[in-house]
């Protein structure tokens, strides 16, 4: 019975130190944002709310926002029909090398990122595409793709493929047997997936940093830019604000798709 006892508060300390462990980081990064002097530190030195001011007052990083959130809406829009197909085509045809198809398509997972970036940025380069924003929402599609196919395959492996046969055998065309049954089906996965690639996106660093320019810094590298001269708490208030944007996106999965039916998709 007391050895019982003892394991249970082990595990209980275990997860309160992985719980703490999680969220000190940000918990620390909020609370220094709220500095009123010229450097971050922790415990602040005093409380203002000079440098959220101070993030709205500074055109680069507002300008930089906007092209992040560009980027993330162009990967978004391209992957969504492309990854909502890519998985109704694995799940549901019987294609031939099947298994090859799948890999090909969870290449991005095994290549390091570092790796895809070079490769796009000799490719972009090459065509004269380099330094604009929407070959990067490209890019990002391509690394982050997976995720998508992973979101909607999830909810196309439980649907019930009588569904779709009672509407051919009504005599749905296949086009409007797709719009009315097969996509409001797995509509929980196209939203987990899209919110996924958006946000996944709109906080890539590494592939953006190799295809950007001075005239097309992405919020991520232009923090990483600031972060190499001088650590100020304009930069710890914009980590607020990648925070708040990763809140509403969980707020976005719960109001729309539920946080249990994206939980049980994995």
């Amino acid at each position: 019975m007391k050895r019982g006892r003892g394991l249970q508060r082990l595990i209980l300390g275990v997860v309160v130190f992985d719980l703490l462990f999680l969220a000190l980081p940000t918990l620390v990064i909020v609370v220094a944002s709220f500095t009123a002097g010229k450097i971050v530190a922790f415990p602040p030195e005093g409380f203002s709310l000079r440098w959220y001011q101070a993030i709205l007052d500074k055109r680069a990083f507002v300008d930089a926002f906007l092209r992040s959130a560009y980027v993330a809406t162009v990967c978004t829009l391209v992957s969504l029909p492309a990854g909502t197909l890519a998985a109704l085509a694995l799940a549901r045809w019987r294609l031939r090398h099947a298994l090859a198809w799948q890999l090909y398509l969870l290449l991005p997972f095994t290549i390091p990122l570092v790796v895809s970036g070079l490769g796009m940025m000799l490719l972009f380069g090459r065509m004269g595409m380099l330094g604009m924003l929407w070959p990067v929402g490209l890019a990002l599609t391509v690394i982050n793709l997976p995720f998508m196919i992973w979101g909607v395959a999830a909810c196309v492996n439980r649907l019930d493929p009588d569904l779709e046969n009672a509407a051919a055998n009504l005599g749905a065309p296949p086009l409007h047997a797709f719009v009315t049954v097969t996509l409001p089906a797995v509509m929980p996965g196209v939203v987990t997936g899209g919110l996924l690639m958006f946000i996944l996106a709109f906080n890539e660093f590494i592939v953006s940093l190799m295809l950007v320019d001075a005239r097309t810094v992405t919020l991520p590298v232009l923090m990483y830019n600031s972060i190499r001269s001088t650590i100020t708490p304009d930069l710890a208030a914009l980590s607020v604000v990648y925070i708040l944007i990763a809140a509403v996106t969980v707020w976005l999965l719960d109001r729309l798709v539920g946080l249990e039916t994206f939980l049980r998709s994995r």
